[in-house]
């Protein structure tokens, strides 16, 4: 066991209000004087009653509380702390909820439905981009979208002549993205390609760059190049073909419909980007979703910003409006990491959503701008064994006062985070090394979870491998599990909601999800504007 020195009550204090990391230890009077201190603060919160003049919605995909945990204690750990007095940024805001995140026909839900929830005030089901319950999966009729079309917190944000931005890590096109935009039957419609023969449901790319309410979409960040340009054309990075078969190139029509609009699809471009003369700015820096926020700087072929670094330009970009801004950011790989079983790009770009949200939250006021940070789902990612304080979050169990790991009923160590379910099975084919090493360049992945395994490879487990600290450091180690899946799975749990600023104080208790969309609409004074039922394009 480590050995510890003894912390003033100020040093304590800092530790549990601001999370900052600490090398000593407090004392019992520390502890009981900083926790008695906390209650004194929160006696002094005031509720912010104000309008707000802007709204940033954060939606970490995927971000559970298990995952929020962790990623708190990597955060700390990284910093040369035990990790687990640490804070992520959007911790220390002051109100706090949970969501219940089902959908009209999911226990466990995916995010289109979800996403919807949040932005529009309605649930519907499963894979349905902001159309009501009433639009059958996969309906193929624009005209039946559009009477059922739900509208959304941007659409009516932008209707009262405020600037809106969407950005994520995920494709522009992807489904959280996406429900802030467009409405339609089925997420997967991301493309004109990817319709099938018949549709008149605009693909989402299209609507993207078709948004027509006064001037358009301000600022679109992410990936997703592929469904913006033709198939005969070549993806400037990478040399893919593009998957439009219409013949347009979007990109390039969004530069031409917008005035004062610029296109990048590199950090350089990206970089140069001036926000004072641009008024339209469309990012699109890989063919599919950005890379993993650890791989990013070492494997993009042409560089590409980081979450956070998008979210300022857009700020920089949003906020010469002077009737304010709704923008939402997506830490939209968080949720692609846990489908893979790997809990170190889970954590890390959950690490990076918190640096977005500080950086927002720096470049704002409380007085008028409210900040949203949450999850549209959670994952089956499990925080277990007795570890002692301080040890490695992705490291094997260790116990209180043990010099070696600790070992189940069969001898084998085993590691602090796991996954219920997924790729990262202990049979025979030992799936925890293999499908990690490969990356996958054009879409910024690693082969593993259903593009990595087949489901028919794996083989009843006859016991457990024996790990080391240095194979499950890895950071392309995969978590074991319980089910072998091609796929680990969403969660049906609540998530949590965190918010500071006007109105922040009405998120309380456990929430129906759609709330959120009520708080936001409230804030900016859009509440008495009816559901929009039948407001699509």
């Amino acid at each position: 066991m480590k050995c510890f020195k003894k912390l003033s009550i100020a040093a304590v204090s800092s530790i549990l209000t601001t999370g900052v990391v600490q090398a000593a230890e407090p004392t019992p009077e520390d502890w009981f004087d900083a926790g008695r201190q906390t209650v004194i603060d929160a006696e002094h919160l005031n509720p912010n009653e104000r309008r707000a003049k802007n709204v940033i919605l954060f939606v970490g995909d995927g971000m559970g509380v298990s995952t929020i945990t962790a990623s708190r204690i990597y955060d700390g750990q990284q910093k040369g702390g035990h990790g687990e007095e640490n804070s992520l940024s959007f911790e220390k805001f002051p109100y706090l909820a949970l969501s219940k995140t089902y959908s009209v026909d999911q226990q466990t839900p995916d995010s289109a439905p979800t996403m919807t929830a949040m932005v529009t005030g309605v649930k519907t089901i499963g894979d349905s981009i902001s159309v009501d319950q009433d639009v059958e999966h996969s309906e193929p009729d624009a005209n039946k979208i559009n009477a059922n079309a739900l509208k959304t917190i941007l659409e009516k944000a932008k209707e009262q002549g405020l600037s809106v931005g969407v950005v994520s890590t995920a494709r522009i096109t992807h489904a959280t993205p996406a429900a802030t935009y467009a409405h339609t039957s089925n997420r997967d419609w991301e493309g004109d390609s990817d319709k099938p023969a018949g549709a008149t449901v605009p693909d989402i790319a299209s609507q993207l760059v078709d948004f027509d309410i006064d001037g358009g979409i301000n600022v679109a960040l992410g990936g997703g190049r592929t469904r913006f340009i033709p198939k005969t054309a070549t993806d400037p990075e990478y040399g893919v073909a593009g998957k439009r078969k219409d013949g347009r190139d979007l990109t390039a029509e969004w530069v031409s419909k917008h005035q004062n609009a610029q296109y990048v699809w590199n950090k350089d471009q990206f970089d140069a980007i001036d926000p004072k003369t641009t008024d339209h700015l469309l990012g699109l820096f890989e063919p599919s979703h950005v890379h993993y926020e650890a791989d990013r700087v070492a494997h993009d072929k042409a560089g590409e910003p980081s979450l956070t670094e998008m979210t300022v330009k857009a700020l920089d970009i949003l906020k010469k409006n002077k009737k304010g801004y709704f923008l939402m950011v997506e830490g939209g790989r968080i949720d692609h990491a846990h489908h893979s079983g790997n809990a170190y790009r889970a954590l890390t770009d959950t690490q990076q959503l918190a640096a977005a949200v500080q950086a927002a939250a720096e470049k704002t006021s409380a007085k008028d701008t409210l900040i949203i940070v949450t999850a549209d789902h959670s994952h089956v990612f499990t925080i277990g064994g007795y570890p002692q304080r301080g040890n490695p979050i992705l490291g094997l169990t260790q116990g209180v006062g043990s010099d070696i790991p600790d070992v189940d009923l069969l001898g084998l160590p085993y590691t602090t985070l796991n996954y219920a379910n997924g790729t990262g099975y202990t049979g025979k084919s030992d799936l925890q090394l293999e499908g990690s090493k490969s990356f996958n360049a054009t879409d910024g992945s690693w082969s593993s979870g259903s593009e990595g395994h087949n489901p028919k490879s794996f083989e009843p487990a006859t016991g457990r491998p024996t790990l080391t600290n240095d194979l499950v450091q890895n950071p392309n180690y995969l978590q074991e599990t319980i089910i072998p899946l091609a796929a680990e799975t969403h969660a049906a749990e609540d998530v949590a909601i965190f918010a500071r600023g006007p109105k922040a104080h009405l998120f309380h208790g456990v929430m129906e999800q759609n709330v959120i969309y009520h708080v936001m609409a409230r804030a900016l004074g859009f509440d008495k504007h009816g559901s929009g039922k039948g407001a699509g394009k």
